[in-house]
């Protein structure tokens, strides 16, 4: 199993369910975008489609590319499915995603 993690990002290898519907997205594959700075959590355009089921994000790696991040180290990605997973916090409002 392969485990990736960028920030508040974990990219965990994973068998991206027949049911996941392909993710319209135009330029980069935004994973997560940091809402203070507008920075994002992305794989350059045309080297990873992104699916979703109702309650799961995945990611396909068409090839070799890197997971990019403008205050993370850039991570190398190799071909293949990947689980989106964001980092989420507990405040008294309730559950939220960590944002950069």
């Amino acid at each position: 199993m392969k485990i990736y993690r960028q920030g508040d990002v974990l990219l965990v290898s994973a068998t991206i369910p027949r049911t996941a519907k392909k993710v319209q997205t135009k330029g980069d594959v935004i994973l997560a975008l940091g809402e203070v700075t507008g920075h994002a959590h992305r794989i350059k355009e045309g080297a990873a489609i992104e699916r979703s089921t109702e309650t799961e994000r995945f990611v396909q790696v068409l090839e070799n590319t890197f997971l990019l991040h403008e205050e993370h180290g850039s991570i190398a990605l190799a071909p293949g499915g990947y689980k989106i997973v964001q980092q989420r916090e507990y405040t008294p409002a309730g559950l939220r995603n960590v944002a950069d």
